[in-house]
């Protein structure tokens, strides 16, 4: 992508971007004759711009703003390298970038790095995460107070059932769908699957699996981005809010990982159906990690709708194989194919926090070397488990006494996200349901 610019004259503006806790997009538009010089010397904005709260207000209370005279951090390109906005109705170039110290050293408090230094812990024990992930989304009519599935553009009727793995509600927004596909080929997406889901509306994508984590996390990031825009371009919105519908699934955005070594071998394989010693260690890692970073994993007032029995969402601190009921899953397969899932992530999260703190868990479980409990069988809702944090100030107070959660993000990062957790708790405690839905729609 590093040439496209280069073979589109055509272009006028750019857009530089970079991901705040919340996962939102925050940048600078520019005439396309800046190019060259932001590639190179990058552009500058305050630190206190990737730690705003949901509604992109300061943070209130934040040490980044009056006590440390909001200063400016350098923003840099990323590898990426410039690629297309195909949602627009003009062509524009996106610079994707992230946030220095004026001396050059990664600014603590940007997500991206965050992610950089899990994956830096495991290349100094020579490994390297192979990740995929499956993003859920609906597609929504919110034109009036009712929010609804759009009409088909083919028929113009609205669909009445979920219709799980339907390739009529897929036909049904076929134009959508294959520019979709069209736009992820554009800006360099690994776009795999699509499926209809059990809500109304209700899709996933699966991005293919990769062995580079941060590229893995940004194809995520610009994914959301793109289907979100995309949609309005069609009329229509897409949303990966946990729980728009009172009555239908939540959307999830789960993980799939294995760890390979310097000859490519993966660790979690050891020839049998059960896995290896690692992947044991690894699962307990991300388990005893689990309801201290939950927050992560379910971060808005209405990502906790989304986990409750029954709902296709975990909420039990368990593993399985091949049980869809558990937080984690190990499919079956091809044992070269060994690897996690994890399921307790909404559609609603910052992919590079995610991605941190799932990979963060499982190296701290990798070090450690400890066991995890036995595997369940049958309904984890069933079960007598501990439990996953199950609301939001819980789920704050986790986070912040988490020993497993030190190991993995620096101290200027948590206290950031909790300052900006804690506004946000204030803010929703005056809205209705309804009016969280409006907050969280457009820009989860």
């Amino acid at each position: 992508m590093d040439n496209w610019l280069k073979h589109n004259p055509h272009v006028r503006t750019i857009r530089v971007a970079a991901s705040d806790l919340n996962g939102q997009p925050r940048g600078k538009r520019m005439p396309a004759r800046f190019a060259d010089r932001v590639q190179k010397e990058g552009t500058r904005f305050p630190m206190s711009s990737l730690n705003l709260d949901i509604w992109g207000e300061d943070i209130e209370d934040s040490p980044l703003i009056f006590d440390g005279g909001d200063r400016d951090g350098m923003l840099m390109p990323t590898e990426r390298g410039f690629m297309p906005m195909p949602w627009l109705d003009t062509p524009t170039g996106l610079l994707p970038i992230w946030m220095f110290h004026e001396d050059g050293r990664p600014y603590e408090g940007d997500p991206r790095h965050a992610l950089r230094a899990v994956v830096d812990r495991y290349a100094a024990h020579g490994l390297r995460p192979v990740v995929a992930v499956e993003l859920e989304f609906y597609l929504i009519d919110d034109s009036t107070n009712r929010l609804q599935i759009p009409p088909s553009p083919r028929s113009g009727k609205r669909r009445i059932a979920g219709e799980i793995l339907s390739l009529r509600a897929l036909d049904q927004f076929d134009r959508f769908f294959t520019e979709l596909y069209d736009a992820c080929d554009e800006m360099d997406i690994p776009a795999d699957t699509a499926i209809s889901e059990s809500g109304l509306g209700q899709f996933e994508i699966n991005l293919v699996h990769q062995d580079d984590a941060l590229r893995a996390a940004d194809d995520a990031w610009l994914f959301k981005i793109l289907v979100k825009g995309l949609a309005r371009k069609h009329g229509f919105a897409a949303s990966f809010m946990a729980k728009p519908y009172e009555d239908y699934s939540g959307s999830g955005l789960h993980m799939h990982f294995s760890v390979i070594d310097r000859e490519g071998r993966n660790i979690f394989n050891d020839g049998t159906e059960k896995g290896s010693d690692k992947l044991r260690h690894a699962v307990e890692g991300c388990l005893r990690a689990m309801p201290g970073s939950t927050l992560l994993f379910a971060p808005h007032a209405n990502s906790y709708d989304r986990m409750v029995p029954g709902s296709h969402a975990p909420t039990g601190i368990c593993w399985a194989y091949e049980n869809r009921t558990s937080a984690l899953r190990i499919p079956s397969g091809s044992p070269a194919a060994r690897r996690i899932e994890h399921r307790l992530a909404g559609g609603d999260v910052n992919p590079y926090l995610m991605m941190a703190a799932i990979l963060g868990a499982a190296m701290n479980g990798i070090e450690d070397g400890r066991e995890p409990p036995a595997p369940i069988t049958g309904s984890a809702y069933d079960a007598d488990l501990p439990q996953i944090p199950g609301d939001w100030p819980t789920a704050m107070a986790a986070f912040e006494t988490c020993a497993e959660v030190a190991r993995i993000f620096p101290q200027e990062l948590i206290r950031n996200y909790l300052l900006t957790k804690r506004q946000e708790l204030r803010y929703m405690e005056e809205l209705s349901p309804s009016e969280r839905v409006d907050v969280y729609l457009d820009t989860v």
